[in-house]
């Protein structure tokens, strides 16, 4: 079953900028530009792009806060522009620069207010609250007001209060930007498991590689308002021929390093940094590399979203 479902949507602006000293003209940006996908209940989709692609806009017509200039959108059978109140019953919202939490108020008292709006039997509330705050690691943040949280205690804080109602849909705007490892690890943990021993369908839009990585079987890329691509992570890094980079620290400076399957791109003294197919496993190499020579330190950086869109566009692998 489909809960989302987006059928020729568009979405322009109107946009005046300056001819002259005196004079304005009208342009129209489209935003969304003739979106086409469904994703089905209990799905963890990765929505990702560069800045400026459409993924907030595609985000804010969903939630029904924008209204698409034409074309067809249903979220869980429901018109998000025309039904607002009922869909607002199905659907969690997080965004990562944003709370929905009051500011000057303790965690509890937003977590009270949030089953008041949206009428929530205090059994159920009882029982989601327990389990989030046992999940997130709230119990002894309850009391404190949401200003002096930290980003981190305040984000988990919001996926509480995005989960309290049971939604058979989870927005998800950058939820782990600024956060530390730990608080990380944590987020991403609790959304896992909302995915999958609840089921909730999941839609998650993020610069960071490794939330996709860790969270959805299936991403999707969007450019000028456009689905790029859409499959698995895999794919997308071999129509994109991103590459991963392995950076070798060895205990004096060498020549370039020689080892199948990868390629030296950079040296400075005894750090050189190595490039190999994104879609690779890192294992062999990393043997490879400690059986032949002397090293202090290894680490593997993930390519860049954009520089793998980018790929995608110069090599002309996607029309």
């Amino acid at each position: 079953m489909a809960l989302i479902e987006l059928e020729d949507v568009r979405r322009s602006f109107t946009v005046r900028t300056r001819a002259g000293r005196l004079r304005r003209v009208k342009r129209e940006v489209r935003a969304v530009d003739g979106l086409s996908f469904t994703v089905d209940a209990g799905e963890c989709v990765g929505y990702i792009g560069p800045n400026g692609a459409g993924k907030s806009t595609t985000i804010k017509m969903l939630t029904g806060i924008l209204v698409p200039s034409s074309g067809r959108l249903r979220v869980a059978g429901v018109d998000p522009a025309r039904e607002r109140t009922r869909l607002a019953q199905r659907i969690g919202v997080v965004f990562g620069q944003r709370t929905t939490l009051w500011w000057d108020l303790p965690l509890r008292d937003s977590y009270e207010l949030a089953r008041r709006i949206y009428r929530i039997p205090d059994a159920r509330h009882r029982a989601n609250l327990d389990r989030c705050v046992e999940l997130l690691d709230l119990g002894a943040l309850l009391d404190t007001p949401v200003r002096q949280l930290s980003l981190g205690q305040r984000m988990r804080g919001d996926l509480a209060a995005a989960l309290l109602h049971d939604p058979q849909v989870l927005y998800l705007d950058e939820p782990t930007i600024g956060l530390d490892v730990v608080s990380k690890a944590k987020v991403r943990e609790f959304l896992r498991e909302v995915n999958t021993d609840r089921g909730t369908t999941v839609l998650l839009t993020t610069h960071d590689l490794t939330d996709i990585e860790q969270l959805c079987g299936r991403v999707m890329v969007i450019d000028h308002g456009r689905v790029v691509y859409d499959g698995g992570l895999g794919g997308l890094h071999a129509a994109g021929e991103s590459e991963r980079t392995l950076v070798v620290d060895l205990a004096e400076p060498r020549p370039a390093i020689e080892v199948p399957g990868a390629r030296v791109v950079r040296v400075e003294g005894p750090r050189q940094w190595l490039a190999f197919p994104a879609q690779d496993s890192a294992a062999p190499l990393l043997a490879s590399v400690a059986a032949r020579y002397p090293l202090v330190d290894l680490s593997v950086r993930e390519p860049a979203i954009e520089d793998v869109i980018a790929r995608m566009y110069a090599e002309a692998v996607i029309g």
